[in-house]
């Protein structure tokens, strides 16, 4: 996830597939007004989503191709429910309702602790929006006339606007990922352009541009803290990021650029996951899925029923099969029907290319005014311009790239020749044909062959609670901290959302999350990813506390439990998990209290996916493994030779996974250099010719994957990409700390587990990544972990 602008902000939406996703107060704030006796909008004591509402998800191969209530304990915050806020309003009568009556009803603009998202409505979208930007624009025009170049008069003043639109836009855009609906995209889309507008307006104002440099200027710049100043210099870098150096004609281009580029994400993101709901194959044949696991079976038949199959069963059908990664997944690696396996690829690596669903337009409109965006500020091309609030520069990390191209690429080839073999020992009529549909189905056959692992076998040892139990007291271990459900004290967007309670080893609360588990392809779009809800701040602290605590939510689209059986997972989907809470502790156990630079804040975008790599190569550890491996129905531990079987498998095909991220990266940088939209190449020529050099089988001449490539043209990660493998350095160097000291040392794993959390995960986006990760490890990264951990370093050398 890339450092999001902390003025120019509030308003990127997230996702990622996120981006998948891009990552989320009040009238008694209005500088020298008192503040009125009953506001109908957040006041500073409140929680709110974070200004920078981004979200996070798994690299694209791992989340679409391989992979309780207590008493209420005394709390630093109150736990008090919204429950004034009228009860969802359907379309029909909601058309019936004035806008003044909207509002003056509105969950939206009630005053709560915990966001109203069981209350919110479509309806509800348009009058908040329009009535908090009115209210914000009176604001900022105080603040610019009052301003001063002081913490005092600018920078807490600015958070408190800066939060008031967070908690509004947060809500409503996480609802519009987690449970779409047409009417809420309508609402959305309508005044997605007057947010933008105030986004600009406030990203662009020069009295608060001015302030800031004069704090630089000052002669009490020295004394300041580093996150002070780290957070000034950001906001200086990111007001020139937003155009306040441009004038007249240029800055009116840019604004329509950015108006339209906000617009355009949010289509591409619709089309996908419109393209991915459209898609539904009827089956009623049982011999066509052949070699399809019950589990996949019992899902499949259940999305029957939820058709209107209402006697459809896992034994006799019929089935449905969709492209959503529970189901599009199972078929790859398991259905012995060939021309399945075809149908399904073929499909999916289509999606929103044709029709009225068509990314390709889009893609090419994108990358034209990111182009132009970036002439515009002087840069001679996008990937500079996003390349300036990150770690490394466009060479750098080209040269990492290619580094690691250059080491995976021989073990690549090698897995392709091991298939063909394999499939040809084992009779495949399609031996000497291999291509795409079938590597993921003969890969899995290899690996259950070469270590015996069958990973539909092993899901009956991975139930959720058990893992969220192991997860949760590797926390402990690692962290000193507690976890509790704390389920009714927040509102939730679906019965199936848990709500976390986190204190520390005095049994003091030091934060909250909401976790959201499971796949619902009807509403809730694909990936995995955290996003803020609240960050820490002392600024929006409560009257007589001295911070507000941090709350975030986790969000996966995991096989949700069918009939009596809870969620069984995947290993991949264990993974999953543990990367999606690594982000979530980086938010959570921060203990900065400049809000502004807190958690995940102001933190380089190639440097924070650091936490959530780190915490996968726990899914690896003996004790941590064996703490969740145990069987949903005897209780059995997973047997030990099971378990160096898996970790024998850590490295299987680690060649052809690596190719298949930096075929990513690569393909993203090249887009953000030296592509040019209208010229003599096309999104697809590029993505042959980067193919040529990152994938041993080249793609079809109608693959359409850039189509559904979110990450990048709906999320964050645009010339981006790149930070997975950048932070997967940092990440491996990061756990070797551990391996270091020895990781059957429980004390030296605790000290260890201590230091990370005090830099790493504490310090947030204020000291620089570099300097965070040689105060934790004691010297610069190093790639060679991570090439040892993958199984590569002999390739390297």
């Amino acid at each position: 996830m890339k450092r999001i602008p902390i003025i120019a902000i509030v308003f990127i939406s997230n996702t990622l597939m996120a981006a998948t996703t891009t990552s989320r107060a009040s009238l008694n704030l209005l500088l020298r007004r008192p503040p009125p006796k009953k506001s109908k909008f957040f006041s500073s004591s409140h929680f709110r989503p974070s200004t920078f509402s981004k979200s996070y998800s798994c690299p694209i191969w791992s989340s679409s191709f391989n992979f309780c209530l207590p008493p209420r304990s005394t709390s630093t915050l109150p736990l008090r429910h919204f429950s004034s806020s009228p009860p969802s309003m359907s379309s029909a009568v909601s058309a019936a309702v004035t806008e003044s009556e909207i509002v003056s009803s509105n969950p939206l603009l009630e005053d709560f602790d915990f966001p109203p998202f069981d209350s919110v409505d479509a309806v509800h979208v348009r009058p908040a929006i329009r009535s908090l930007l009115q209210q914000l624009e009176v604001e900022l025009e105080e603040l610019e006339k009052s301003v001063e170049p002081t913490w005092l008069k600018l920078v807490e003043p600015l958070e408190k606007l800066v939060d008031r639109i967070g908690v509004v836009w947060g809500i409503i855009n996480h609802l519009k990922a987690v449970k779409d609906t047409p009417e809420l995209r309508a609402a959305i889309e309508d005044v997605q352009p007057e947010k933008v507008k105030f986004q600009l307006r406030l990203g662009q104002s020069e009295p608060i541009y001015n302030a800031f440099k004069a704090i630089r200027e000052s002669p009490d710049w020295s004394s300041l803290s580093e996150a002070r100043q780290r957070l000034v210099e950001a906001q200086i870098k990111d007001a020139v990021l937003i155009g306040i150096a441009l004038d007249g004609e240029k800055r009116e281009e840019f604004n329509k650029i950015e108006q339209e580029l906000e617009k355009l994400g949010h289509k591409f993101s619709e089309n996908v996951l419109d393209a991915t709901k459209k898609f539904e194959k009827l089956i009623t044949d049982k011999k066509e899925l052949e070699g399809l696991p019950p589990s996949a079976l019992g899902l499949f038949a259940q999305a029957a029923v939820s058709k209107g199959h209402e006697n459809a069963t896992a034994e006799n059908g019929p089935w449905i099969v969709t492209l959503d990664a529970p189901s599009f997944l199972p078929v790859m690696q398991h259905a012995k029907n060939r021309a399945l396996r075809e149908e399904i690829y073929r499909v999916y690596l289509s999606r929103a290319s044709s029709g009225d669903l068509d990314n390709t337009a889009i893609i090419d409109q994108i990358l034209k005014l990111r182009l132009e965006k970036a002439k515009l500020l002087g840069y001679n091309n996008y990937a500079e311009v996003s390349m300036a609030t990150k770690m490394a520069t466009v060479e750098k990390a080209a040269e990492l790239l290619e580094k690691l191209r250059s080491a995976s690429w021989a073990p690549a080839v090698q897995d392709m020749e091991d298939l063909k073999s394999f499939a040809k020992d084992q009779g495949a009529a399609e031996a000497d044909s291999l291509t795409h549909w079938d590597i993921t189905f003969w890969s899995e056959r290899l690996r259950e062959s070469k270590y015996d692992i069958n990973e539909e076998e092993l899901r009956p040892y991975f139930s959720l609670p058990k893992v969220m139990d192991g997860l949760f007291s590797l926390a402990k271990t690692l962290f000193g901290i507690e976890i509790e459900p704390a389920d009714g004290v927040a509102p939730v967007w679906n019965s199936d959302v848990r709500f976390y309670r986190v204190k520390d080893s005095s049994g003091n609360p030091i934060a909250y999350f909401y976790f959201d588990p499971y796949s619902r392809p009807s509403e809730k779009k694909g990936g995995a990813w955290m996003g803020e809800v609240v960050s820490r701040s002392r600024v929006m602290a409560q009257k007589g506390t001295s911070v507000r605590l941090p709350v975030a939510h986790m969000v996966c689209n995991q096989t949700p439990p069918v009939g009596d059986k809870p969620s069984l997972m995947t290993f991949r989907e264990v993974e999953t998990v543990f990367h999606e809470f690594g982000h979530a502790l980086q938010h959570m156990l921060t203990k900065q209290d400049e809000g502004l630079v807190a958690g995940i804040r102001n933190v380089e975008w190639d440097a924070v996916e650091l936490p959530s790599q780190f915490m996968e190569n726990w899914c690896y550890h003996r004790d941590t493994l064996m703490s969740i491996a145990k069987h949903y129905q005897t209780g059995d531990t997973l047997p030990e030779e099971v378990y160096k079987k898996l970790l024998a498998a850590r490295t299987f095909r680690a060649g052809s996974f690596s190719l298949r991220q930096l075929k990513f990266a690569s393909l993203d940088l090249e887009l953000h250099t030296t592509y040019i939209a209208g010229g003599p190449e096309t999104i697809y020529d590029v993505d042959q010719r980067i193919s040529e050099k990152t994938q041993v089988i080249p793609p079809l001449p109608e693959d359409r994957f850039l189509c559904g490539f979110s990450h990048i043209f709906a999320g964050g990660y645009a010339a981006g990409y790149y930070s997975y493998k950048w932070a997967e350095v940092l990440s491996a160097d990061a756990f070797s700390a551990f391996e270091d000291a020895g990781l059957d040392d429980i004390k030296a794993v605790k000290e260890t587990g201590q230091r990370f959390r005090d830099t790493v995960l504490a310090l947030g986006g204020g000291k620089a990544p570099l300097k965070v990760f040689v105060e934790f490890r004691g010297r610069e990264p190093s790639p060679e972990p991570l090439l040892r951990h993958n199984g590569l370093l002999a390739a390297s050398a």
